[in-house]
């Protein structure tokens, strides 16, 4: 069972890391465009939007970080 309790915190430390916000915010994109493509629509370019102004924020957040302090 360690096995497996260390691959499953490898991939939670791998995907959430230090901002759970950015991996939540990048799940909720994943799937609204894919909602959207199940309805026929094309927009695969939204996900690179979202994707891209979640990442900004999340710089902009840690950057207004005082040191020693994590969001």
């Amino acid at each position: 069972m360690k096995p497996l309790t260390t691959f499953a915190r490898f991939w939670y430390d791998f995907i959430v890391g230090d901002d759970c916000r950015l991996a939540a915010g990048t799940v909720v994109a994943i799937t609204l465009v894919a909602v959207a493509a199940n309805h026929g629509a094309n927009v695969w370019w939204v996900l690179v939007l979202l994707v891209s102004a979640l990442l900004a924020v999340s710089v902009n957040v840690a950057a207004r970080a005082k040191p020693g302090r994590r969001s």
